[in-house]
C-alpha cells in the first residue's frame, strides 16, 4: 500500500487489502472511501470484504465506486459528503480516480494551478483536467 497525501485531510492509494487496515488506522485515518467498482477486482478484495475489515478497526467505510464515464456531479457530491469525517483515505485501482474526484470537488473553490500542483505532489498528473477544472468541475 502506498498512501499519497494530497492534503493533510485527504490521501489516496491504490487498491487496499484487509491486512492494510491496521496501518490505515495507525496513521489516523477516520474514513476509508472505496472508489473502485467490484467488477474490477477479485472477490477477496470486494468492497464488502474491505468494509468488514475497516469497520472492525473502528473506522468509517463509504462506497462511491466510479469509472471515468460515471464521474458525475452526483458522484463528486457523494465524495465530498464522505469527507465529513476526516482524515480520509480514498482508494481505487491506482489512486488516480480518487485524485480526480478530489480535484473536481475543489474546482471553483481553489485555483486550478493549486489543484493541479497538489495532485502532482502526490504523483498524479491531472493536467488534462485543466479545462474541466477551469469550468468549475
Amino acid at each position: 500500500m502506498e498512501i499519497r497525501r494530497i492534503t493533510p485531510d485527504y490521501a489516496v492509494t491504490p487498491q487496499i487489502a484487509p491486512d492494510d487496515v491496521p496501518v490505515i488506522a495507525e496513521q489516523g485515518f477516520r474514513t476509508v472511501i472505496c472508489n473502485r467498482p467490484d467488477a474490477e477486482i477479485p472477490t477477496e478484495l470486494s468492497a464488502q470484504v474491505i468494509r468488514a475489515a475497516v469497520e472492525a478497526a473502528g473506522l468509517r467505510f463509504v462506497e462511491n465506486p466510479v469509472t471515468h464515464p460515471t464521474m458525475t456531479p452526483e458522484r463528486i457530491a457523494a465524495q465530498a459528503a464522505a469527507m465529513a469525517e476526516a482524515p480520509v483515505l480514498a482508494y481505487c485501482a491506482s489512486g488516480t480516480r480518487s485524485s480526480v474526484l478530489w480535484a473536481l470537488m475543489q474546482a471553483g473553490r481553489m485555483k486550478t494551478d493549486e489543484i493541479l500542483a497538489a495532485t502532482a505532489r502526490a504523483g498524479y498528473d491531472l493536467s488534462a483536467l485543466r479545462p474541466r477544472l477551469e469550468q468549475g468541475g
